[in-house]
């Protein structure tokens, strides 16, 4: 296991899209109208569409995936707690924080957060990662 540490941190951003809402919600199914129909969202409290909230957690499944800890790691647990919407234009960057490592079982406790451009919090929340036993391919 490469050298990581408590404190360590990682982000990652991306812009949502149009086509990232559409193609959201062909693979889940989820089309509810506040994030595909744009009368309907207009009328809602958010005034527009919003993106779904597991949109914007995949963003932390990236991050995590393939920055922090990385490669080979396997989700375990995700809390989240939802806090603003995203629209479409947004740019949010997932960050991750190394709160706890158990090297034993090579299991890291961490914080997950995203922000949108003007450091707004979208989400909060905690993950659990699992990396390959030493020696393992990845």
């Amino acid at each position: 296991m490469k050298n990581f540490f408590i404190g360590q941190t990682a982000s990652f951003s991306r812009t949502v899209t149009e086509t990232d809402l559409v193609v959201f919600a062909g693979f889940s199914g989820d089309f509810n109208p506040v994030h595909v129909d744009q009368e309907f969202a207009a009328e809602t409290r958010f005034g527009k569409r919003i993106a779904h909230g597991l949109l914007t957690t995949s963003f932390l499944s990236r991050l995590l995936g393939m920055e922090l800890p990385g490669q080979g790691s396997v989700y375990l647990e995700q809390t989240l707690k939802f806090t603003k919407p995203v629209f479409i234009g947004d740019t949010v960057t997932a960050c991750a924080k190394i709160l706890e490592i158990d090297y034993e079982r090579g299991i890291f406790r961490l914080e997950t957060i995203c922000r949108k451009q003007d450091n707004t919090v979208v989400l909060k929340g905690e993950a659990k990662m699992m990396m390959p036993k030493e020696g393992a391919k990845i």
